[in-house]
């Protein structure tokens, strides 16, 4: 497999100090070994692929899911569980100018429903995901952000039909919202959970429903025919259907008409020990509320259940170990600049993974041009528990032949474009996050 990154990225180095994998056991799933034979063969075991496999096995299709470690590894088992609003980085001016005002109107209705999706699920199957805030706080970084803030309350009121609640500076102690911060803006739309336990809670409902699930079994080529057979080292399956749902940790050769057309960024996480009631009034941080920041290179961060903190950022560009290092370096002072009375609290977990971007600003969801039968699903833009579990849905019908039971909006059908520079594409974020850093300030 050809990928853009270098190999630490996709090994188990980044994910070792992980704290979800703390909390929850990986299945106990078999690879593929010998020859096997399917309706519908999927690549990939995070949000996207498990929720197709549930829908089609609960449609009676015989399903097989292929995945090259062990289900929800990549980034749907290490993000920072925020099921939210989300899953492109177009504004309103871009879409309404590209698409129309109908088309953003019905993007925005399918973030909602992805959310409702991924509750529906949780409820349905009975999945302890540790969940937790009503909806979602954006808080302003610096004093002229919380003129963008209250602008974004009107678009929040327009586009997805709820009243925000809006917490000027002097009342965010009162919220439990303190820390450098000028004003924030509640939108009551989304919750928090602990995103590995809503992965493999899925993966065994797709599991009882009747889907064949199986692990460390990396594809390394796709052969195409009449029907698709995959390779690994141990088996080949052969399938009449395809779905590609690899995302940030996709290949640039399985299939080859993935070459350019998505971006992997990385993203760090950390987590701190459990804090007690005195550390939490001391910082004035006691909301359940998940969080993020006003910045380009946002923070965000939530007091979990058992109270541990959780902080994240984006990461680097290199995946080696001096380049983690330093990562780990910085997301640790922006943790302690941000809230100063936990300078001295543990943080025993740190990890990183891939999210995946693509040019077009909005994710693709729908059939793979010029692979008649295969499908695919990928750049979710680091909002992927709701959106990547939604456009699993819709591949499920998809793949059918069926109408979709979900709104199915314009935006998600058209395929991706090419990054320039190919294989050193990532060099692009260079420029891109300098640029973005410098707004911030």
């Amino acid at each position: 497999m050809k990928r853009i990154y270098e190999p630490m990225a996709y090994g188990p180095e980044p994910i070792q100090n992980g704290y979800w994998q703390s909390t929850a056991q990986p299945l106990d799933l078999p690879p593929l070994q010998g020859t096997r034979r399917c309706d519908v063969a999927i690549i990939g075991g995070g949000y996207t692929g498990v929720n197709a496999a549930l829908r089609l096995a609960e449609d009676g299709v015989d399903v097989t899911l292929l995945d090259a470690q062990t289900i929800g590894w990549g980034a749907s088992g290490r993000n920072g569980g925020f099921c939210c609003l989300g899953g492109g980085i177009l504004e309103n001016k871009h879409i309404d100018k590209r698409h129309g005002v109908d088309a953003r109107m019905a993007w925005r209705t399918a973030e909602k429903d992805a959310i409702a999706h991924v509750a529906g699920l949780l409820d349905k199957h009975g999945i302890d995901a540790d969940t937790h805030s009503k909806g979602e706080t954006l808080l302003a970084h610096k004093p002229k952000r919380w003129d963008m803030v209250q602008e974004h309350a009107e678009h929040v009121a327009r586009d997805y039909g709820v009243e925000p609640t809006q917490i000027p500076t002097k009342d965010l102690t009162e919220h439990g919202l303190a820390g450098p911060f000028h004003g924030a803006l509640t939108i009551p739309i989304g919750f928090a959970l602990n995103p590995l336990k809503y992965a493999l809670g899925i993966a065994n409902a797709a599991l009882s429903a009747g889907a064949t699930l199986l692990q460390n079994s990396p594809v390394t080529r796709i052969e195409q025919g009449s029907e698709f057979t995959l390779h690994t080292s141990q088996g080949r399956l052969t399938a009449k259907r395809l779905i590609i749902a690899t995302n940030g940790y996709s290949s640039e050769d399985v299939p080859s008409w993935l070459a350019g057309r998505f971006l992997p960024v990385q993203s760090s996480v950390l987590v701190t020990r459990p804090l007690s009631d005195r550390e939490i009034e001391a910082a004035g941080w006691s909301s359940d509320q998940m969080a993020f920041d006003s910045r380009n290179l946002l923070h965000y961060f939530r007091l979990m259940p058992n109270r541990r903190f959780l902080f994240g950022m984006r990461g680097g560009i290199f995946a080696t170990e001096r380049a983690e290092a330093k990562i780990k370096r910085i997301i640790r002072s922006d943790f302690e600049q941000m809230f100063p009375a936990w300078k001295n609290v543990e943080t025993p977990h740190y990890w990183s993974g891939l999210v995946a971007l693509n040019a077009n600003g909005a994710p693709f969801t729908g059939p793979i041009p010029e692979m008649p039968g295969a499908f695919a699903s990928l750049a979710y833009h680091g909002n992927g528990v709701a959106m990547g579990s939604y456009c699993g849905a819709l591949l499920g019908d998809l793949v059918q032949g069926k109408p979709t039971r979900m709104p199915y909006p314009s935006l998600l059908q058209n395929p991706p474009k090419k990054f320039p520079f190919g294989m050193k594409r990532r060099w692009l974020l260079t420029p891109t996050y300098a640029l973005m850093g410098l707004t911030d300030r």
